[in-house]
Formats: C-alpha cells, structure tokens, sequence
C-alpha cells in the first residue's frame, strides 16, 4: 500500500493565511515566486485563507540575469526581491513584503513562518537555514529547491521540532539535510563561480530547468494543502532524458536515513570533544 503524509497539524483548520518565506530571488526563486499568485488565487477558489510571502533576496540586478531571470534592462541596478515584489503587488493587488539582505543577518532571525522555501546555490546559505532550524521555532515545512547544468530536485521536508514528541518526529517528512547532509557541509567548499557572461550562464545551465522545479514543487504543495495529503515529497528533473522522478513517501527508508544521520551527528560530536580535549 502506498504511504502518505498528512498535513502538519499546525496548518490543519488554519483561519490565516499561509506565512511563506522565500529566501532567494534568482532563477529558481523568481521562478517560483512568479508561480506563487495561482497558488493563492487557487487556495482561495477553494475556500482557504490565502498566502502571506515574503520575500529576502540581497541581491541587485545584472546583465547577466536578463538572460535567463524574469528581469529587464531597466531592472539593471534594482534589488531583486523588491523589484519582484512590486511588480507582483501592483499586478496582482497584493501586499506581499521584500526584504533586501541575505538570510541571518538580522539578530533576531528571519521572519517566522510555516513553510520556508529556500532557492538559494552555496552551502554557505544552506547552512545558515538549518542552522536557523535549531535557534528558533522552525516553520511547519521547508521546501528546498536546487539544481545545475541540466538537472535539478525539490525536496519538501518537516524540520525537526524540539517541543514535539519523540514519536512525531519519527513520522516527520525529512529535510533535504536529512536526506543530503553535504548540501549544507561549509567544509566541502563551494562550487563554481557566477557566471560572468550570458553564454556562460547559459553553458552552466539550460533554459526552463527553474520553472520546471518551480511548477512541479508547487503542483505538490497545492495538492498537499487542498488534499491534506501527498504520497511524494519531492521530485529529481533531468532535462537531457526529460524524466521527472518522484520522491516517495517511504517510512522504512527515513528510518534508514535517520540512523545515518544520528551515526554521523555521533561521530562529529566526538571530533569536536577531541578537540577540545
């Protein structure tokens, strides 16, 4: 029999709307976050409060990024988030908010939430969000989306809670740094530079990887919140064969990736004791 996931209790019977952070306004972000209205008009055709996004994005916009990012050259010098935003706000009617510098410089954190999505490209950015897990309330959901030259993969996961019981956290949807530790490891190194020409850009990576991510991660959250359930949790897109492969829903296997995962927060925790000894 297939296995689901169920909605987080948190969000079940919500009268508010959804509080979404995104954190990136590049290409899978504005890719996203350009999808993100037919979202809330369809939440709202069925009956549900809506979504409230925000926006945080440092970023300004390069010549580079009219190649391949929903920006013009007037937009050449602009933040990215705001730049986005107000264009959304003012087509849309919404009053949806940009913030203007990078995830965790503010003391305080970022703006609490109920699901995170994070289309950020250095393990550096990626960290700084799970560390964020672990010193504030996490949202109900994280959804990470990330790829390169010719692929990609989404991954929706629940980020662990420590005021909920143990035997919840056992049915949790995991994180993608449950699933792949080393996308957040800042020991490993970054990869490639930006580009710094358009044919650069687009050697590095192929038109449409971004909204096919943005499109079929969405697809997924819509199901999730008009269905109160799913059977997959994320999806891996290869543009070279066309497949989209699902990512199931499977308890024996997050068992599997748990043990692992507390193996290797076990021996991390050793080195650090032996070196500070």
């Amino acid at each position: 029999m297939q296995s689901v996931h169920h909605l987080h209790p948190r969000l079940m019977g919500s009268t508010r709307p959804l509080r979404v952070l995104l954190v990136g306004a590049g290409g899978s972000g504005s890719a996203v976050l350009l999808q993100l209205p037919f979202l809330e008009q369809a939440l709202r055709a069925w009956g549900q409060p809506g979504l409230a996004v925000t926006v945080m994005d440092p970023d300004t916009v390069s010549e580079v990024n009219v190649v391949r990012q929903p920006f013009s050259h007037v937009d050449i010098g602009s933040n990215k988030a705001m730049c986005l935003v107000g264009r959304i706000n003012m087509f849309w009617g919404f009053v949806w908010k940009a913030i203007p510098r990078y995830f965790g410089d503010s003391p305080a954190g970022a703006p609490e939430c109920d699901l995170l999505i994070s289309c950020v490209d250095t393990r550096k950015a990626r960290h700084l969000i799970s560390q964020s897990f672990k010193k504030f309330r996490p949202p109900a959901y994280h959804l990470d989306l990330g790829n390169n030259a010719s692929s990609g993969q989404y991954v929706l996961g629940q980020p662990r809670d420590v005021t909920v019981c143990a035997r919840a956290q056992e049915t949790r949807l995991p994180t993608v740094f449950d699933l792949y530790p080393e996308i957040s490891d800042i020991t490993i190194g970054e990869s490639v530079l930006p580009s710094c020409s358009a044919v650069e850009a687009l050697d590095r990576q192929e038109p449409y990887i971004n909204q096919t991510l943005a499109v079929s991660s969405l697809a997924m959250l819509a199901r999730l919140l008009r269905y109160g359930q799913i059977s997959y949790h994320g999806g891996f897109y290869n543009a070279q064969t066309g497949r989209l492969a699902p990512l199931l829903v499977d308890p024996s296997q997050f068992a599997k990736t748990r043990r692992v995962a507390k193996k290797q927060r076990s021996k991390g925790a050793a080195r650090s004791r032996g070196a500070a000894a």
